[in-house]
């Protein structure tokens, strides 16, 4: 097909944006998820990045969340303001570009600085994952703007502080922002080669809180009711739930004490990863039936803290459509554009979930996320940038009358 004149000024616009010098300028601020003060400092350089869009930005306050502690409490936890930036709200047309700018590095992890490798990779906590998606969808939306086209379509740009634990304090915001959607682009990192991922499979997490009942582990332990005991069993009778369609992680039992003390309590966290909307379901029931059973055959109390905060993420005919639109932009520009199903969860399952077509991976090329060897190929900035500033341009034309 080639590109037209408006298109490939545009596309150069967006190549030529300093994305490289955002990019390091901005994984030098640490915003783990649960670093308060960085995840404040890093929102307010995404607010002053974004204001050079029209429209309104906000830094939007996070919803309230729980957590259980070990010993079994639950209590709040903050997180993060969310950007969201909205543009146009009134035009016929609407898109959802969105991000998240925490990471997994806390404030205390050893993994802060930057490095450049001998082959020209950029090595450094979150430049994939994902400050160099953030970058490179400025530069797109940027690029689209000086077009004519912008004036026939609106859209809002939700970055937020959270999807690295899972988007408790963003999931309804996401959702409020996906309704009335025509199509959605998120900027989680491509593999190194360039491949997308496709479909998703779903992600439950949960924290169940065992309370049994301590006694003297000589004198009376046909007394006590062992919570350490209950949580161990529960966690086998959840492994056998695992099969096709379903993949199921006891990781972690908090509990226990003394070696002569009966353990009175106890907490097992577990991951749910269901393939489909079917196998969700029938993980929550088999969840529900072995803490039924556990609490019977046991005598404890015991409560379920948690849910499936990823809904799966298949492919429907409306999300091949704007894969097809996609990779046919990427051939316009010489790129093979492909993608393969994932295990990996984001917030596009819950754009998805909303029934908005999502392509979820179209920030930068890079690798080795959630490690200290994370990073980036730098090239894949001004590659991607175009590819996204083409895809948008061409969704505005396809909905044209």
């Amino acid at each position: 097909m080639g590109l037209t004149g408006i298109e490939q000024r545009a596309c150069e616009a967006a190549a030529a944006a300093p994305m490289l010098d955002q990019v390091q300028a901005w994984a030098l601020v640490n915003s783990g998820s649960r670093n308060l003060a960085g995840l404040k400092t890093m929102a307010g350089l995404l607010a002053d990045a974004f204001s050079a869009l029209p429209g309104d930005v906000e830094l939007v306050p996070p919803d309230p969340v729980e957590i259980v502690d070990p010993n079994g409490t639950v209590r709040a936890i903050g997180h993060g303001e969310h950007l969201l930036l909205t543009v146009r709200p009134d035009a016929p047309l609407q898109l959802l570009f969105t991000g998240h700018y925490d990471t997994v590095f806390g404030a205390d992890h050893p993994f802060q600085t930057l490095k450049w490798l001998d082959d020209g990779r950029l090595n450094g906590p979150g430049v994939a994952d994902m400050k160099g998606g953030l970058a490179l969808m400025l530069a797109a939306l940027k690029g689209v703007e000086a077009t004519p086209a912008a004036a026939r379509f609106g859209y809002q740009v939700l970055i937020d502080s959270d999807e690295e634990v899972g988007s408790p304090s963003s999931a309804a915001l996401i959702a409020r922002c996906a309704k009335g959607k025509a199509a959605a682009l998120t900027y989680e990192p491509a593999l190194p080669d360039g491949t997308l991922a496709g479909a998703r499979g779903g992600s439950g997490n949960f924290s169940i809180v065992v309370a049994g009942r301590s006694a003297h582990a000589g004198r009376n332990p046909e007394e006590g009711r062992n919570a350490l005991l209950a949580a161990a069993d529960l966690a086998l009778r959840l492994e056998r739930a695992i099969g096709p369609g379903l993949k199921v992680n006891p990781a972690k039992i908090d509990g226990g004490g003394p070696n002569n003390v009966v353990p009175d309590h106890a907490v097992l966290r577990v991951n749910f990863r269901p393939a489909s909307p079917d196998d969700e379901t029938r993980a929550q029931a088999h969840l529900d039936q072995a803490i039924a059973a556990v609490a019977a055959e046991r005598d404890v109390r015991i409560h379920l803290h948690g849910g499936f905060g990823r809904p799966p993420k298949p492919l429907d005919p409306a999300a091949e459509r704007l894969f097809g639109l996609v990779r046919s932009c990427g051939a316009d520009l010489g790129l093979d554009i492909g993608w393969k199903a994932t295990g990996g969860v984001c917030d596009g399952n819950n754009i998805a979930a909303c029934g908005v077509p999502v392509v979820d991976t179209m920030g930068a090329r890079g690798g080795a996320i959630h490690s200290e060897e994370e990073f980036l190929i730098p090239d894949s900035l001004p590659e991607r940038a175009m590819l996204s500033t083409l895809a948008i341009l061409r969704l505005v034309e396809r909905d044209r009358p």
